[in-house]
């Protein structure tokens, strides 16, 4: 069962807004820390031969992805923007991994440029990277297994998505880019996101394992990589369990002594791509509330809107919420807590529990250090908040300011008008 608690007071809260008003997003660095600590350490059997490349789309801040390549990490890019922020903090080279699709030969050649590890997502991509970029020495496919996997409501059923090669696909790929002179080889697939179960991570690995054998003895090529993807799901909602990294890793190595160690598969090594799973846990959109209504529901109105936090919008997802000083009061009235968007399914929460609120009562929404901030938009123009940083030391850095009316208009010309 997941615990959830913040890592600062009312009281802290109250002097940081001094500085910072709300809403914002705050990120506790050395709980993030601690996190790619442990994820390291789970597969440190492996050594060098394991990286995990961190999801630049989960929070693409520069300030974050630092923290990141201090762990350790490598990002996985998929965009132009995405890349450029990789750039511009230090990863470059094959510290990155660029998995995208209907991808523009401007990406393609921009990563390419930085060294990347290029990952196509489709075969139709070999022709159109060797036209207009030309073929790396390394490269990678996105494997699609169908109906041999099952997906989930995130991502959606494999045979549905529109990601990656089929099985048939694969062999022809890989035959097609060796007589075409790539002497590399790798292999990705990612088919669920914000997944529990930890099984179906073991059952990735040993599908990529029996996979990347058969290839490499039909093909005659030697896989250096297998990428599990991401999809490590964290508990949102208080009576779920977080993924136990340290059974998965121990499973997985059961795996590589059967099927790889002494092996013509060895050394191969084990990349992951989490993202939600690294930060999400360690983000908090903070919030003041400013109205109340009574009709048909009780409303809670916040100075925040899905513009800050789309997920329980757009997938109807939990999103544990703490009033800050009332943390052990009693959950005894029901209330949904909204934003001011002219949209209906603007809503954080419904139905849901709490104790009784006040105006002025601070609100902490959990769990958004990943596809929080990023995933805002300006609908109804709304603007974007900030982002801050909660150091080790107690103190708080803003690491993003707040969009402004002006940034707004940035991209409009009123001089014609």
């Amino acid at each position: 069962m997941a615990e959830k608690k913040v890592p600062f007071t009312k009281e802290q809260i109250e002097e940081i807004i001094k500085e910072y008003p709300t809403p914002f997003h705050i990120y506790d660095e050395k709980a993030i820390r601690d996190n790619a600590r442990r994820l390291k350490n789970a597969f440190s059997w492996l050594g060098e031969n394991f990286k995990e490349y961190f999801a630049v789309k989960a929070t693409p801040n520069p300030h974050i992805l630092k923290i990141m390549k201090e762990e350790g990490f490598g990002t996985d890019c998929s965009s132009l923007p995405e890349l450029i922020l990789s750039e511009k903090v230090g990863i470059v080279g094959e510290n990155i991994m660029f998995t995208s699709n209907e991808t523009p030969a401007a990406e393609y050649k921009k990563a390419k440029e930085l060294g990347a590890i290029i990952n196509l997502d489709d075969i139709t991509h070999i022709d159109f990277l060797e036209e207009y970029v030309g073929l790396p020495e390394l490269l990678s496919f996105r494997y699609n297994p169908g109906p041999l996997r099952e997906g989930n409501v995130i991502i959606g059923s494999p045979e549905e998505a529109k990601y990656g090669f089929t099985k048939d696909q694969l062999f022809e790929g890989y035959k097609k880019i060796k007589n075409r002179g790539v002497k590399r080889f790798g292999i990705h697939t990612m088919v669920a996101s914000n997944e529990l179960d930890p099984e179906y991570f073991v059952e990735t690995v040993n599908m990529l394992v029996d996979l990347v054998s058969e290839i490499s003895s039909e093909v005659g090529i030697k896989f250096e990589f297998i990428n599990m993807g991401g999809g490590i799901g964290i508990p949102y909602k208080p009576e779920q369990n977080p993924v136990d990294l340290e059974y998965v890793a121990d499973e997985v190595k059961k795996i590589y002594d059967k099927k790889v160690v002494g092996t013509e598969l060895e050394p191969l090594k084990l990349y992951m791509e989490n993202g939600r799973m690294i930060t999400g846990p360690y983000g908090y959109l903070v919030s003041k509330v400013i109205h109340r209504k009574n009709i048909y529901k009780n409303y809670i109105g916040l100075d925040a809107s899905m513009a800050n936090l789309m997920r329980p919008g757009i997938y109807g997802a939990y999103h544990h919420i703490t009033v800050l000083g009332k943390e052990n009061a009693p959950k005894d009235h029901v209330y949904d807590v909204v934003g001011s968007l002219c949209e209906n399914n603007d809503k954080f929460a419904i139905d849901r529990k709490l104790p009784k609120i006040d105006i002025g009562d601070l609100i902490v929404i959990h769990d958004t250090g990943a596809h929080g901030h990023a995933m805002g938009f300006n609908y109804n123009g709304k603007l974007r908040s900030k982002e801050l940083l909660l150091k080790p030391d107690g103190s708080v850095k803003q690491i993003r300011r707040e969009e402004t009316i002006d940034d707004y208009f940035a991209t409009l010309d009123f001089s014609d008008l």
